[in-house]
């Protein structure tokens, strides 16, 4: 689930870099900040000292994690059980935790649960039936013989389809494994919980009923011949984790290929939520879209697709950046899409590193990697200066300190404000699709999203720390599908043609 940026390592592409919002192969600043996906839950036999749970509290304190919940488990005279919940900032710092715990008098640890693991036992989802299954009658409907008139109408009426099975509500969450989060090449098998992951999202913010489907080939022809096959049960296609350039040629063949909408998260998703903060943060610091000069760092799937949908937008000067430096377009060592990107970015052929880049700029938004960037380097930008460094669970630069140089910063990190998150994107993107029976989605239904987004912040409630909602904002699903069908259904055959009348 953004991404829900994708992450790379310096003087890397960013075809591994990560949705925003998601984790990444980087290990998280250890520190006092914890998380729950850290968290773990240690049964432990206490003596009857009444002083023993708070030597058990202060143990995990001192250790630098944070307590949770204690839970009596089990009384008597001579001592207690307890299960101890508490979040950690890493794995290794949980382990920190328990010898911790082990090092208390009177104090004994039976059994550590890693909450994170136990959540996935037997996998995050399940099928369930819509319909009752209890009587004859039931079954005569639901199956034969009942079904069998179903299935003959839309063998006259293919156009019901949408309409009379799950195709009408039911995406597709695609992926070969290639570049998982931040975590690479890790095959089919390994990508499922993160698939299940975005199917549950899925469900949670925009009750459609999403499936992972893992493919077990990296082969351009044999993922979009697969995907072709396949299409006739989905309403929509999510392409999710699929490694840049790879990625790029998928996505259009399946485009021009199938009559229903293909979405690649880790491009449009974060591109729209991108853009949806950075309209808001140009409010608070008074400037305009077209006025500005933006820096993208990375060039990968993430960073094509925020600069593709910024000039859409209006955007006047983007520079992108990437291992080869500023991409120009007289580089001999440029090919493909990042020549391409070039071409439209930086006509003047201006050379140099990322901090060169930075040199009056307005806007520097980083799909790469964690630690690029010096924070001293931002003092090289303009006067009220906006800074999104997406890559996760490190930012390109710290955030905390990038607010010493900037008037506005946001990440993808849940534990600080303004977090750029796919998940505020895609839900309601696939909502609206499937609402509008759209055959395909558009620049214009990105531009949609992303100013409904931007919208769900009043004028009121916008400053520095609040330029893009929650992802638990109940008002973002509803303005983001609202905006994508009716845009959906304003574009001349962007929409299935439907019967009014069924039997």
């Amino acid at each position: 689930m953004p991404g829900d940026g994708e992450t790379m390592g310096p003087a890397m592409s960013t075809d591994t870099a990560s949705a925003p919002g998601s984790d990444d192969t980087a290990a998280p600043p250890r520190g006092p900040v914890t998380s729950a996906s850290y968290s773990i839950t240690v049964r432990l036999t206490a003596d009857g000292d009444p002083a023993s749970i708070g030597r058990i509290a202060t143990a995990v304190g001192s250790a630098g994690g944070a307590v949770t919940a204690i839970d009596v488990v089990d009384s008597r005279s001579d001592g207690l059980t307890v299960d101890v919940t508490c979040s950690a900032a890493d794995a290794s710092h949980s382990e920190e935790m328990v010898e911790a715990l082990r090092t208390v008098p009177g104090v004994k640890v039976r059994k550590v649960s890693d909450r994170t693991f136990l959540l996935h036992l037997g996998g995050k989802l399940e099928v369930a039936s819509k319909v009752p299954m209890k009587t004859r009658d039931d079954l005569s409907m639901a199956y034969t013989p009942g079904v069998a008139r179903v299935c003959m109408a839309l063998a006259d009426h293919p156009e019901d389809v949408r309409r009379l099975t799950i195709k009408g509500n039911t995406v597709a969450v695609v992926t070969d494994g290639s570049a998982v989060l931040g975590l690479g090449n890790i095959g089919p098998g390994a990508a499922m919980p993160v698939m299940e992951g975005k199917a549950v999202l899925f469900k949670r913010f925009a009750d459609i009923d999403a499936w992972p489907i893992c493919l077990d080939t990296q082969d351009v022809d044999e993922i979009v011949r697969t995907v072709e096959l396949i299409a006739p049960g989905f309403g929509g296609i999510n392409l999710e984790d699929i490694a840049a350039p790879r990625c790029f040629e998928i996505e259009a063949r399946l485009r021009e290929k199938l009559d229903i909408p293909v979405f690649h998260d880790d491009q449009h998703g974060t591109a729209i939520v991108a853009l949806a903060a950075l309209k808001n943060a140009l409010r608070v610091v008074d400037k305009q879209l077209p006025d500005v000069k933006i820096v993208v760092a990375g060039g990968g799937a993430a960073g094509t697709a925020i600069v593709n949908l910024l000039l859409k937008a209006g955007a006047g000067q983007v520079l992108v950046w990437d291992r080869e430096g500023i991409l120009s377009p007289d580089d001999d060592r440029l090919t493909g899409a990042k020549l391409e990107l070039a071409r439209r970015t930086n006509p003047g052929a201006v050379r140099g590193e990322l901090p060169d880049a930075l040199d009056g700029a307005d806007v520097f938004i980083g799909v790469s990697a964690g630690n690029i960037l010096a924070v001293e380097d931002l003092a090289r930008m303009a006067p009220r200066a906006v800074v999104f460094p997406m890559a996760n669970p490190t930012p390109e630069v710290d955030p905390v300190r990038a607010r010493q140089y900037a008037a506005v910063v946001a990440s993808g990190r849940s534990d600080m404000p303004n977090q750029i998150n796919n998940v505020l994107a895609f839900p309601g993107v696939f909502r609206g699709l499937l609402d509008a029976r759209a055959t395909e989605i558009t620049d214009g239904m990105l531009l949609a999203a992303a100013e409904a987004l931007a919208a769900v912040v009043k004028d009121d409630q916008l400053n520095a720390n609040y330029i893009i909602p929650s992802v638990f904002d109940p008002e973002v699903t509803h303005a983001v599908a609202a905006a994508v069908a009716d845009q959906a259904r304003h574009e001349p055959g962007a929409t299935a043609k439907v019967r009014e009348d069924l039997g």
